[in-house]
C-alpha cells in the first residue's frame, strides 16, 4: 500500500501515517512545510514499523508539492491533514487571511486530488481531515471553519465524480490536544470543552487515525461522501 498524508510529521496526521505503517503499508509519504526535525522523527518510526518513508516538504498549496505527490507514484491512499489558517474574529481578518485559509485547507483538497487521481487505481480512498467548526460556530475560527465547511462539501462532489473506482470521505475531529492548539488565544477552555462530552475523556489522534484506517478497508466501501464525526458525542446534547 502506497500512502499520502499531508501535514503527516506531527500532531494528528503522524498518528494516521503511523496507523498505516503498523497497518502493513510499505511506503508511507508525509508532508509537511519546514520542521525537519519532526519529520525525521516520524520516518524512524515509520521505518520501525516496517514502512519506507518519503518526505513531500514544502508549502501544501505549491506546485512544488503537487508535483512531488504526481512523483509518488499511483497512491492507494490520500489524507489531506495539513491545515492552517488565521485565528481571529471574522471582522478581524483581511483578504489575505481569507485566501491563505480556503487555500490550504479546501483549494488543497482539489489541488492533491488533480495530482493523484489520475494514477490511483480502484478501490483507492481520499480523506479529508475536518473539524467541528465546520458546521458549528467556535470562537476566532469564523474563516477555519469556513473552509472545513468548503471542505466538507468539495468531498461530496469528488465522491460522486470520482465513483465508483475512488471513494472520498472526511473525518471530522472535536478536540484534540495538539500543538496546533496552541494558537489558540482561548485554549484553555477549548481543553475543558474537549473532556466535556458523554465518552469522559479527549478525543486523542489514534482515534482519529482508526477511523480514517478504517474508512480506507474494504468494510467501508459503501461509505461515501460522508463526514463521520468523532468528538466522544460533544455535540449532541443541546
Amino acid at each position: 500500500m502506497n500512502v499520502f498524508v499531508s501535514g503527516g510529521s506531527r500532531g494528528i496526521g503522524r498518528a494516521i501515517a503511523l496507523r498505516f505503517a503498523r497497518d502493513g503499508a510499505t511506503r508511507v509519504a508525509i508532508g509537511y512545510l519546514r520542521n525537519d526535525t519532526a519529520a525525521e522523527a516520524t520516518a524512524e518510526e515509520l521505518r520501525a514499523a516496517g514502512a519506507e518513508p518519503v518526505f513531500v516538504r514544502g508549502n501544501i498549496t505549491s506546485d512544488k508539492v503537487l508535483e512531488q505527490v504526481t512523483a509518488l507514484g499511483p497512491l492507494d491512499v490520500l489524507v489531506h491533514n495539513a491545515a492552517s489558517g488565521v485565528v481571529r474574529k471574522a471582522m478581524d481578518t483581511d483578504d489575505k487571511h481569507w485566501d491563505w485559509t480556503m487555500n490550504a485547507n479546501a483549494r488543497a483538497l482539489l489541488s492533491l486530488a488533480r495530482a493523484a487521481v489520475p494514477t490511483m487505481p480502484e478501490g483507492s480512498s481520499i480523506v479529508g481531515i475536518s473539524s467541528l467548526g465546520s458546521g458549528r460556530v467556535l470562537d476566532n475560527y469564523s474563516l477555519i471553519g469556513t473552509s472545513k465547511a468548503a471542505l466538507e462539501a468539495l468531498v461530496r462532489y469528488l465522491a460522486v465524480e470520482l465513483a465508483p473506482a475512488i471513494r472520498v470521505n472526511a473525518v471530522s475531529a472535536g478536540v484534540v490536544e495538539t500543538g496546533a492548539l496552541e494558537h489558540f488565544p482561548n485554549r484553555d477552555e477549548m481543553l475543558r470543552f474537549g473532556r466535556e462530552n458523554p465518552a469522559g475523556r479527549m478525543v486523542e489522534p489514534d482515534d482519529v487515525a482508526g477511523v480514517v484506517a478504517f474508512l480506507c478497508s474494504p468494510d467501508a466501501a459503501m461509505i461515501r461522501g460522508q463526514t463521520l464525526v468523532l468528538d466522544g458525542g460533544f455535540s449532541l446534547p443541546v
